[in-house]
């Protein structure tokens, strides 16, 4: 009978260990406040199912699509820019080392310095958006962009664009290195366009990265919080009040923990969901260019 060798075992113990502490046990405690009325008081007892019929019973479908909405707008936003980006970043011209260095500070800066330059930027009577737009004409009088729901939901996604663009942009700009220059060099001796070479060459074969890229920067930007807090708090009246910013209100402001518990658990259920179907589109992508 062949002996069993422990040791691997035993070296996985710690791993396994702090995935626990750290992970499961956090997530199911969560799990199990979200059936409590738990709050500051020193007593709590179990609801059932009552936080979650109380949950639909709000306003929350309104913050889920402004999730959804905020997350999209974004996301796009994101890919499309990082596209370009790597684009030219990729392309053969003078200073382009450096170009690839000055990509970085958005990324690098710390994300509470950059929101608060941010906002400072979109104050209607210091901030230097404001008073660009009025010296071309554009606009008769200071704006504060974050008074009005439109404008300050559009400045939100803008700074999240501006954060994470540069990392879509590095990554793309690595699976575009990778793509064998044999390829384009055949297209160009056929006399293939640059836009035509992007499309039917580029394009295919990084759409695997792309779609990566899309489902990390999608859970980023479903989790951001910082962002959005520092700018508005998720106002005004709602206007950028996503689920984790209604998650963190219900939970930390207003001390109700098995509500906030309730609503954690939603974010991890439309999570979860999103990710499969992204898991799904990246699978059949590689077996696509495998094919």
């Amino acid at each position: 009978m062949k002996k069993i060798d422990y040791f691997p075992y035993l070296l996985l113990i710690p791993a396994f260990a702090l995935t626990v502490t750290i992970v499961a046990w956090p997530l199911f405690e969560t799990f199990r406040l979200s059936f409590t009325n738990a709050s500051m008081r020193p007593s709590w007892k179990y609801v059932g199912i009552d936080n979650y019929v109380e949950i639909f019973e709000d306003d929350f479908w309104e913050v889920i699509r402004l999730t959804f909405l905020w997350m999209t707008c974004s996301v796009a936003l994101k890919i499309i820019c990082g596209t370009f980006g790597a684009v030219l970043l990729n392309a053969a011209i003078p200073g382009r080392a450096l170009f690839r260095v000055l990509i970085m500070p958005p990324w690098i800066v710390p994300i509470a310095v950059g929101v608060f330059i941010w906002a400072w930027m979109y104050n209607g009577q210091f901030g230097m958006i404001s008073g660009v737009m009025q010296r071309l004409g554009l606009i008769d009088g200071p704006l504060e962009f974050l008074a009005f729901g439109n404008t300050a939901f559009l400045a939100t996604v803008i700074t999240d664009v501006w954060i994470g663009t540069p990392m879509v942009a590095l990554y793309l700009l690595a699976a575009m290195q990778s793509i064998p220059t044999e390829l384009h060099e055949a297209a160009w001796t056929d006399g293939a366009s640059r836009f035509y070479r992007f499309r039917r060459i580029t394009l295919p074969l990084i759409a695997p990265a792309m779609a990566t890229m899309a489902l990390l920067s999608a859970i980023w930007t479903f989790n951001s919080f910082d962002i959005i807090w520092i700018l508005t708090e998720g106002g005004p009246r709602g206007s950028t009040t996503t689920m984790i910013i209604d998650t963190y209100k219900t939970a930390i402001s207003r001390f109700r923990y098995g509500e906030g518990a309730a609503r954690a658990v939603m974010i991890l259920i439309c999570l979860s969901a999103f990710a499969g179907v992204y898991l799904a589109l990246l699978s059949r992508l590689s077996k696509r260019g495998t094919a």
